[in-house]
Parts: structure tokens; sequence; C-alpha cells
């Protein structure tokens, strides 16, 4: 249950800080500014929006980390199931042998045969 909430916390922050980077304007978008392109009545102050956009896409950098590596750690410290194959074949090996032998004494005599 708590690996599916990071999980969609992850998807979230993830979507989120491609859309905040794609609104954002590049550093040469700046310059035509200076020279009286840009407004200072805008309403996120005489920068812009450069420094809100920017805070906000760090905050979620932040949280795309915090939850890749809780989402990690959580995968790793998951369940006591056998986590390779080798680790399956051999926690099933002893049933297996147990019903062959318990199979083996039960079956009977094949006709025409020396034994």
């Amino acid at each position: 249950m708590i690996i599916s909430i990071f999980t969609v916390i992850h998807l979230v922050a993830a979507v989120s800080i491609v859309i905040l980077v794609l609104l954002q304007r590049g550093k040469g978008a700046d310059m035509g500014a200076a020279f009286g392109g840009g407004s200072s009545q805008s309403v996120f102050g005489s920068q812009g929006s450069a420094t809100f956009l920017s805070r906000i896409t760090a905050g979620l950098a932040a949280v795309f980390f915090i939850s890749g590596l809780s989402l990690a750690y959580m995968y790793t410290q998951k369940g006591g199931a056998p986590r390779s194959v080798i680790e399956t074949t051999t926690s099933q090996a002893p049933l297996a042998e147990s019903l062959r032998e318990k199979n083996s004494t039960d079956l009977p005599a094949v006709p025409g045969s020396k034994d």
C-alpha cells in the first residue's frame, strides 16, 4: 500500500518537473528584457516568474529524489519471498524429493522387469 503511494508521488513529481522546466525561459531571454522588453508590473515581480518557477522546480526535484530513494529502500527490504530463481528451486527441492520417494514406493511393479 505504501509503495503504491510513493510510486504515485514519484510519477506526479516527475511529470511536474518536466512541465515546469518546459515553462521556464532560457537564460538568453533575459537579455531582451534588459533592453525594455520586460515588464516590471508582472504578477511575480520585476524578475518575472524565473525565481518562483525555479524554486518550485528545485522543491519538486527534492521530492523526486527522496521518493526514488525511498522506493529503492522499500523494494530491497520487501518480503521474505525468494529473490532469484536459484533460491526458488533450492527451497522447493526437498519437497519434490520427498514426493518422489513417497510415490516411488507406491508404484506397482512393471510387468516384465527384472526388479
